[in-house]
C-alpha cells in the first residue's frame, strides 16, 4: 500500500500542464492551453489544460480529470501505477510493499504482461552488467558501438545469455507465471520443452511514451548462427509494433523543445544521435512508417525531419512514408547522408556541431528532395520526367491544406520547368478522382447511411442541464459575493399588484442553498446530487475552496463529471474568436442574474411538473378530492405566473 502521506505529496507536486506536456504539444489559449486530443484522430484541437484549476476535458472523446486521471486514461495504468510514475517523475520517495503471490496471481492479463516485462528488462540489465558472461559479450559490443555507461542505463541496454531457459526459470522462481512469458513472447515453447527467445543476443527494451516496457528488440552477435539477425517481440496485448516508436520514451521532450522530430531506421541510429546530443530522434524500429506512429509525433510537433541512409534504393523505398506524413497534415523534411553513412556512423565520427550543422544545410523540403532524386533517374528523357512529376503531384494531392497545396505546386513548377496551369490541372484531376473513390466507398454502404440517418438525436432534459448550470455555478463563483437582486409583490396606488425589487447580498452557494432549501428543490441526476452535496458541504466549511483539491478527493466518476462541468466554461478558449472579430463574454465575471434566472428556472420546471402530476390526478378522483386538487392547481398555476414574470424583469 502507498501511504496517504506520500499520494498527497504527489498530488501537490504533479502539475497538470507538466505531466500532459509530456505526451502533448500544448499550445497558450487564454489563460488554458490546447493541443491535439490524444485519445481521437483529429487535425483540430479539442483538449484543453487548465493550470489554474489543474484538470483537463477532452472535448472529442469526452474524457477528464487530473493529472492522475490522464496518466491511467493514457498508459492504461492503475490508480496505484499512476501515483508511482508521477512519484519517479518529481523524484518523490515511495514506499511500496512486496506483491504478495496471491495480489500477482489477481492482476489482470496486461497488467500481468507490464509486469513481466519490467522483470525482464531487470534482467537483461543485470546480466549485462554483473555477469561474466553480459560484460565480455554484450557491454563490450556496446563498447565498440561507441555507447557509454551512461546512454547504456539511459536506454536501459541488457544482454539475454546464451543459457536455453535461464529468464524463464530465473522468473518462475520469482513466481511469474509461464502463460505470461510466453505471451509476452520472452518464453518459447517446443513440445514439453521452454526456452528463452531472446538467448545470446543484446537487448533494446521498446518503452512506451511513459516509459513503460512493452517488448524488446534483440540482435544476435554470433554471426555463425542460422538465425534471423534482429528479433522482435510478438504482437501482444501490450506491444503493437505499428502503433510505437522506438526512443520516444527518451525523445518526447526535447521533440516538443525543439519544435521537431528527427526520424530514422534503427535503434542504433536512435541511441548515438541522442548520446551525440540531438535527442528529438525516434525509430520505426526498422518497419514501413504508419499513420499511428505518425500521430505519435504530431501530438508533440507538426515538424518531421526524415533522416535516410546514402543508400539510394532505401531511399526511394523510404518515400512512401512520407506520403503517409503529409496526410496527416504535417511538414516534412529530408536529409539524406553521404554514400556508404548512416545517422548511427555520421553521429560517431562527428561532432555535436558537425551532425548540426549537416541537418541544417542538406535537410530539404520534401518537394526539392524528391523532385532532385527522381531527376537523377529520368536523366532528360521527357516520358521519365512526365512520370516522376506526375508522382511529385501525387504527394501534393495527399496533403489536406489546400494553401500548402498551392505552394507546393509551385515549387514544384520552378524545378520540373512545366507549367503551374498544367500542373494545377493534373492536381485537380487526381483531386477528382480521390472525391469520387470516397463517393464510390460510402455508396457500398447504403445499409449503414440509413441507419445514420435514422438515428433519433437524444432528447435534452432541461432539469438535468440546468442541475448542470448550478453545479457549473457553485464551481466558478460558490465562494464568491454579490448583490442579489429578487422581487416581492406590492401593490400601486391604484390597488394594482406590482413586483417591488429587493436587493441582498449573499455569496453565490448560499443564495443557491437557500432558495433551492426553502422550495425543498432536490436534484434529479444522482451524479449532479452527490456533487451538490459535496460542493455545499466544502463552501460552507472550508476558509479557501481550490478546485483541484476538491476534484482530486472524489471518486472518478464524481471527478470525471465534474471536470466536465468545470471546462464547459473555459470551452471557448480552444477557439480564436478575437481573430474573427467574435467576442466571447468573459466567463470570469459573475453575473448575478444568471445564478438567480437559473434557480427562477429550475422552479419553474419543477411546478410545471407538479401542477401536470395533479391534472393527472383530478380524472381518478372523486368530487370533494377534485375540488380540493383543483384549488391547489390553481395556486401552483399562480406561482408559475409569478416566475414567468420575475423571469422578464431579469436583465
Amino acid at each position: 500500500m502507498i501511504s496517504k502521506a506520500t499520494i498527497d505529496k504527489v498530488f501537490d507536486a504533479a502539475r497538470v500542464e507538466e505531466v500532459i506536456g509530456d505526451f502533448v504539444q500544448l499550445k497558450k489559449a487564454g489563460s488554458n492551453f490546447k493541443g491535439l486530443s490524444p485519445f481521437s484522430d483529429e487535425r483540430t484541437p479539442s483538449f484543453m489544460v487548465s493550470p489554474v484549476k489543474q484538470i483537463w476535458k477532452d472535448f472529442s472523446s469526452g474524457k477528464g480529470g487530473n493529472a492522475i486521471s490522464f496518466i491511467m486514461e493514457h498508459e492504461h495504468y492503475s490508480y496505484p501505477e499512476a501515483i508511482r510514475y508521477l512519484a519517479k517523475k518529481y523524484g518523490i520517495e515511495i514506499e511500496e510493499t512486496e506483491q504478495t503471490d496471491e495480489e500477482k496471481e489477481k492482476a489482470s492479463v496486461k497488467e500481468s504482461m507490464f509486469a513481466v516485462s519490467a522483470f525482464a528488462r531487470d534482467f537483461f540489465v543485470k546480466q549485462l552488467f554483473k555477469t561474466d558472461e553480459g560484460k565480455s559479450v554484450g557491454l563490450s559490443y556496446f563498447k565498440e558501438r561507441g555507447f557509454t555507461n551512461e546512454t547504456i542505463k539511459k536506454f536501459e541496454l541488457g544482454y539475454s545469455p546464451e543459457n536455453w531457459s535461464a529468464l524463464t526459470d530465473r522468473a518462475q522462481k520469482e513466481k511469474y507465471q509461464l502463460d505470461y512469458l510466453l505471451s509476452t513472447g520472452l518464453t518459447k515453447k517446443s513440445g514439453e520443452r521452454t526456452y528463452d527467445a531472446f538467448r545470446g543476443r543484446v537487448i533494446f527494451p521498446i518503452h512506451s511514451m511513459s516509459g513503460r516496457v512493452l517488448g524488446f528488440g534483440g540482435r544476435i552477435l554470433d554471426q555463425s548462427k542460422k538465425t534471423a539477425k534482429y528479433l522482435n517481440s510478438p504482437e501482444s496485448e501490450i506491444y503493437h509494433k505499428s502503433k510505437i516508436l522506438y526512443g520516444l520514451y527518451q525523445a518526447k521532450q526535447a521533440i516538443a523543445k525543439n519544435d521537431n522530430c528527427l526520424l530514422v531506421e534503427g535503434y542504433t541510429d536512435v541511441i548515438q544521435f541522442n548520446q551525440s546530443g540531438l535527442k528529438n530522434v525516434v525509430s520505426s524500429s526498422g518497419t514501413a512508417l504508419t499513420p499511428d506512429q505518425i500521430r505519435l509525433i504530431k501530438r508533440l510537433t507538426s515538424n518531421i525531419t526524415v533522416l535516410f541512409d546514402g543508400d539510394a534504393a532505401g531511399q526511394r523505398a523510404s518515400l512512401r512514408g512520407v506520403d503517409l506524413i503529409l496526410e496527416q497534415d504535417m511538414n516534412v523534411k529530408i536529409c539524406s547522408f553521404p554514400e556508404g553513412e548512416d545517422p548511427d556512423s555520421f553521429a560517431r565520427k562527428n561532432t555535436f556541431e558537425e551532425v548540426s550543422d549537416f541537418l541544417k544545410n542538406n535537410a530539404q523540403d520534401f518537394i526539392q528532395y524528391k523532385a532532385s532524386l527522381l531527376a537523377k533517374e529520368a536523366q532528360n528523357d521527357p516520358v521519365k520526367t512526365s512520370e516522376l512529376t506526375r508522382d511529385i503531384v501525387e504527394s501534393i494531392a495527399k496533403i489536406p491544406d489546400p494553401i500548402k497545396q498551392e505552394l507546393y505546386i509551385k515549387s514544384c513548377a520552378d524545378i520540373m520547368k512545366v507549367s503551374e496551369g498544367i500542373l494545377f490541372s493534373t492536381l485537380d484531376q487526381m483531386l477528382n478522382r480521390q472525391s469520387k473513390n470516397k463517393n464510390k466507398q460510402q455508396q457500398k454502404q447504403p445499409e449503414k447511411l440509413s441507419k445514420v440517418k435514422d438515428i433519433e438525436l437524444p432528447k435534452v432534459d432541461p432539469q438535468k442541464e440546468l442541475e448542470r448550470i448550478i453545479i457549473g455555478l457553485l464551481f466558478k463563483y460558490g465562494s464568491h459575493s454579490a448583490n442579489f437582486e429578487d422581487f416581492e409583490i406590492d401593490f400601486d396606488e391604484t390597488g394594482n399588484e406590482v413586483l417591488k425589487p429587493i436587493s441582498t447580498e449573499h455569496k453565490v452557494y448560499e443564495k443557491i442553498y437557500m432558495d433551492l432549501q426553502s422550495d425543498e428543490v432536490e436534484f434529479t441526476d444522482d451524479v449532479f446530487k452527490d456533487l451538490y452535496q459535496k460542493l455545499i458541504d466544502n463552501l460552507s466549511t472550508q476558509e479557501k475552496f481550490e478546485i483541484s483539491s476538491f476534484i482530486n478527493k472524489l471518486n472518478p466518476e464524481l471527478a470525471s463529471e465534474a471536470t466536465s462541468v468545470v471546462m464547459q466554461f473555459d470551452k471557448y478558449d480552444i477557439h480564436k474568436w478575437e481573430s474573427q472579430n467574435i467576442f466571447v463574454k468573459d466567463r470570469n465575471e459573475l453575473e448575478p442574474s444568471e445564478v438567480t434566472e437559473t434557480i427562477l428556472n429550475l422552479r419553474r420546471i419543477l411546478i410545471h411538473q407538479k401542477v401536470e402530476e395533479m391534472l393527472k390526478e383530478i380524472q381518478n378522483a372523486d368530487d370533494d378530492q377534485r375540488m380540493e386538487i383543483l384549488q391547489e392547481t390553481m395556486e401552483y398555476k399562480q406561482l408559475e405566473v409569478l416566475i414567468a414574470r420575475k423571469l422578464n424583469r431579469i436583465i
